[in-house]
């Protein structure tokens, strides 16, 4: 067997993994990435490239300090009794510093997505004004040589646009508001300026990889693509390195699993979750291995009922993972009996733990009328264009001229169906749902549309035809995984660290419990405790 040793091995090359090599190598150790795929960025490349980090010095000033303040009190509410405060604090008080230092170890630049808020921004310590960041756009040239490697998005912007995350809240709005129309229109200038220059930008999850991984070229780590970890090296109690098929790569230091969580693995789904693995979005190589292989050697598991869950549309090229479509005004989620079950605009996470229950919402479909296909982007599709046939004949979508044949085509009860829609229509004109408060929090709003009053998330369902689209319980990627200390490792079952093994990213138990605080809530702590983890591998530690 053919072996080589570095100070530190990590398995995974998306943000979680490469910022624990960066950290590593810019503090004097040797480090190594090995990927599985045969492209780097797992599903950070596929990712929004949001960071949920309060208090880092991205934020514009005034808004630093307010943004740090009570995100302690928060993130204990959004967790839960299932996390232990001193993994909270950890990724708080080291967020500001991990991003300071990528800062200065990268080609990249982060913003401020200004009034993205806290997705509970009522609850006490939550922000309306928001905490999240983003990768500003990196230009292709500084992403290096390795650009050809990097693993596609989830959703390519159309015509090479290199879209930010605070242009999609606008771009999603079709030509309903000035905004909208302004932010069209300086994209389609900017890219064919772009054009004429050859240049190429990066934004989201593309920039936020593309720039860890220039930085790992700069510090020297390699990156080996097509090398999947097949087991961990044990040796006297301690994790000494991994193996990679007939190769050992030895670690003086540690190994860090940043692997990716299990939304491919259908024995695990179905022993887990009960479901497989057909609605998500996360990168195809995410099967678990980091997992299991710390499993086997000791590592306790938490979670691994969850998901970053989110209302889906199963089309045949793959969910569409919904995001501005249900808080958009004219459109309501009702389940098989016609009725609804959940605020629509709620954090996706919440909305899909209504639809699960118990009891079950499932089969769930999101009702439009044709005045909400004439205003507004639906999965992709620009206000009033066609839908494709294949999505009717596959039954994904149906359309009728009254909301009773609707209901038939979806086998719901019709006068259900009515009642729902008309109860709902009475809710838009004055304002305030009744049943489930749509609208009223901040973050439903944040999707919804300026111009529609008196509530920006309500809108009457009055112009046929009438459509049904079907809702599935999609996911970003399942967020169960092996249990971790403050300081990334791996602990087991009885609370003892296993020594040499570190885990951070999605093969990780998430800080954030069962809940979500805001935008970037996967990724931001992901980076984070691959941080801690390599620090806390330093001699000096």
């Amino acid at each position: 067997m053919d072996s080589e040793e570095y100070d530190v091995v990590v398995a995974g090359s998306g943000a979680a993994g490469m910022t624990a090599a960066l950290t590593a190598a810019r503090h004097g150790l040797t480090a190594m990435v090995v990927e599985k795929a045969p492209v780097f960025g797992g599903s950070t490349a596929r990712s929004g490239g949001g960071l949920w980090l309060p208090g880092n010095a991205a934020f514009p000033d005034g808004v630093v300090s307010s943004s740090g303040d009570g995100a302690a009190e928060y993130l204990a509410h959004v967790a839960g009794a299932d996390v232990p405060e001193a993994r909270r604090e950890a990724f708080l008080a080291s967020g500001p510093e991990m991003l300071a230092f990528v800062r200065a170890h990268t080609p990249l630049d982060f913003a401020w997505v200004p009034g993205y808020p806290d997705y509970h921004p009522e609850a006490a310590g939550g922000l309306a004004l928001g905490r999240t960041i983003e990768p500003r756009p990196l230009d292709a040239r500084d992403a290096g040589p390795d650009l050809g490697d990097l693993a596609p998005p989830y959703l390519a912007a159309p015509n090479g646009m290199a879209v930010t995350a605070v242009d999609f809240r606008w771009l999603s709005l079709g030509l309903r508001h000035v905004r909208s129309v302004s932010t069209a229109g300086r994209l389609a200038v900017v890219t064919a300026a772009d054009r004429l220059r050859k240049r190429r930008r990066l934004t989201m999850g593309q920039a936020l990889a593309a720039g860890l991984r220039a930085g790992l070229r700069s510090a020297g780590v390699p990156v080996r693509l097509g090398t999947a970890m097949t087991d961990l090296i044990i040796e006297g109690g301690r994790v000494t390195g991994i193996h990679c098929g007939d190769l050992a790569l030895r670690a003086r230091r540690g190994v860090v699993l940043a692997s990716g969580g299990f939304e491919h693995n259908e024995r695990m789904r179905r022993h887990f979750q009960g479901m497989g693995t057909e609605w998500t979005v996360g990168a195809a190589g995410n099967t678990g291995d980091g997992i299991e292989a710390g499993q086997r050697v000791g590592g306790a598991v938490d979670l691994m009922d969850e998901a970053w869950w989110g209302p889906s549309i199963p089309l045949m090229s793959g969910p569409y993972f919904c995001l501005a479509e249900r808080n958009l005004p004219g459109s309501l989620i009702v389940d098989g009996t016609g009725r609804r079950y959940v605020n629509e605009a709620a954090p996706y996470v919440d909305a899909v733990h209504a639809m699960l229950g118990p009891p079950s919402h499932l089969p769930s479909w999101l009702i439009t009328d044709q005045t909400y296909r004439d205003r507004y982007v639906f999965a992709g599709r620009a206000p009033r264009a066609q839908l494709p046939r294949r999505w009717f004949d596959a039954g994904i979508a149906h359309r009728a001229h009254t909301v009773a044949d609707l209901a038939a085509g979806i086998d719901v009860p019709p006068a259900d169906l009515i009642s729902t829609v008309e109860r709902f229509n009475d809710f838009a004109r004055s304002g305030h749902d009744a049943d489930f408060g749509r609208g009223e929090s901040a973050y439903d709003r944040y999707y919804g549309d300026p111009r529609q009053r008196p509530n920006p998330c309500l809108g009457a369902l009055r112009k046929p035809p009438f459509y049904a689209f079907s809702l599935v319980p999609g996911d970003l990627g399942t967020k169960g995984g092996l249990r971790t200390d403050e300081h990334a490792r791996v602990l087991k079952a009885d609370g003892s660290p296993i020594p040499g093994l570190y885990a951070a990213g999605n093969v990780s138990s998430s800080v954030m419990g069962r809940g979500y605080a805001g935008a970037g809530a996967t990724l931001g702590p992901a980076m984070v405790f691959g941080y801690l983890a390599a620090l806390d591998m330093l001699p000096t530690r």
